[in-house]
Formats: C-alpha cells, sequence, structure tokens
C-alpha cells in the first residue's frame, strides 16, 4: 500500500522503507507536494499530529508522522522537541530568526552545554540511567487516516553523551548520532548498521510497533 511520510527527511525515508516494507513510502517531495507545516507543538506527540493532519488533508491517503529528538536528562530534557533548531545555550530553542547552524556545531554546543552544566554540580543525576551523561531519543509516531482514526506509538533510545566532540565517532545515521554513546554495546548510534540501528532505535522500536497496528487493521 501506498502511504505517505511527512517528512522531507530522506534519512528517516529510508530507515522507514526498511522496517515497513512492502508498504510503499513516499514523501511530499516526491510528489512536488508543498509541505511547510508549522511545529508549534510542545511534545513530540503534539508535533507529530500536526504534520500528519497537514499532509493528511493535503493527500486524503494513509499518512505516517514522527517527530523525535535527543534529550539530555542533566539538561532538563534539552534540546528536545527543538532538536533541529537547537543552536547552542544561547539558543536552546533555535535562534529567533529561524536560521540554523550546522549538524557539528550542534553536536559540539550540545557537548559543552553538558559539560559546563555538570562542572556546576547544582544537579543530582544519581537517578539517571546512565550516569550524569544520560540521554536518550525519543520518537513519536502517528498512523493519521481521518480525524477520528489516529493510531499513536512512542518509544526512546537509552545511551549517553560522550565527553568531549573528539570522541564523535561512526559515519552512519544522521543528527546527534556520532555523539550519542550506547553503553551496552561500546559504540555510537553512529557506528551501528542500519540493520543494528533499526533494531534497537527509537524510531525503529515505534516503526515496528506501528506496523503491528497495521497489520491488525489489515491495512
Amino acid at each position: 500500500m501506498k502511504i505517505y511520510l511527512a517528512s522531507g527527511n530522506k534519512n528517516k525515508k529510508r530507515e522507514m522503507s526498511q522496517i515497513l516494507s512492502p508498504h510503499q513510502i513516499v514523501t511530499p517531495d516526491d510528489e512536488g507536494i508543498i509541505f511547510s507545516p508549522i511545529e508549534n507543538g510542545k511534545t513530540f506527540y503534539e508535533n507529530s499530529i500536526i504534520k500528519a493532519k497537514d499532509l493528511y488533508e493535503k493527500v486524503a491517503c494513509p499518512v505516517i508522522a514522527d517527530d523525535s529528538g535527543i534529550c539530555v536528562d542533566a539538561l532538563s530534557g534539552i534540546p528536545g522537541i527543538f532538536s533541529a533548531r537547537y543552536a547552542g545555550p544561547e539558543y536552546p530553542q533555535g535562534k529567533a530568526d529561524g536560521s540554523k547552524i550546522s549538524q557539528e556545531e550542534q553536536n559540539k554546543f550540545l557537548i559543552q552545554q553538558l559539560n559546563d552544566t555538570l562542572a556546576n554540580g547544582n544537579i543530582d543525576t544519581s537517578k539517571f540511567k546512565n550516569g550524569p551523561r544520560s540521554a536518550h531519543y525519543t520518537c513519536a509516531m502517528v498512523l493519521y487516516m481521518g480525524h477520528d482514526r489516529v493510531y499513536v506509538v512512542q518509544d526512546t533510545m537509552e545511551g549517553c553523551i560522550i565527553n568531549s566532540i573528539e570522541e564523535a565517532a561512526g559515519t552512519g545515521g544522521f543528527g546527534y548520532d556520532p555523539i550519542f554513546f550506547l553503553p551496552d554495546l561500546g559504540v555510537t548510534s553512529a557506528q551501528l548498521s542500519a540493520e543494528e540501528k533499526n533494531k534497537i532505535s527509537h524510531r525503529g522500536k515505534a516503526t515496528r510497533c506501528l506496523l503491528k497496528i497495521m497489520e491488525s487493521i489489515n491495512l
């Protein structure tokens, strides 16, 4: 079945197409559809609904949308839903003019902001799952089939932030993957193969859960 993905991110399309095969995953760009919803939700879930509804109203076909990001525990979840727009401690929710910095700069800023926060010693990190540098990716995913027919799943991938940008490793994945370390595996997310990442990632787990729902409703 043809299912629209409410995203222009080719990496997301690749990851989800592998799991959702044999369904055909199509993005707005694939068909020249103008798609630029205002993501002003306060949670990953709210933003995924905004994107799904916007695209569904254009195509009137099943739509999958996800909103995801990295959340650092010692930074109270920063950058979270603003992961794509994060521009350092001065602009944790992005710059006012909407301009973005490079991913490499985002990675450097996030490590430095965490290091500075931990150096202040004012945070109780004893309950963090993976120590003081604990972090997780979150993915909220929606299958939108009309205003009254919506299916939602959300999952995480747990890990921690590396100590310095010099420790960044891996060429796979995208986003903050080179600085997101997986203690149980001893590698960063960017060092995983596509198949390995799909098995344990926030998006991979959410997509497989959504696939079970799709199968249960005979989609």
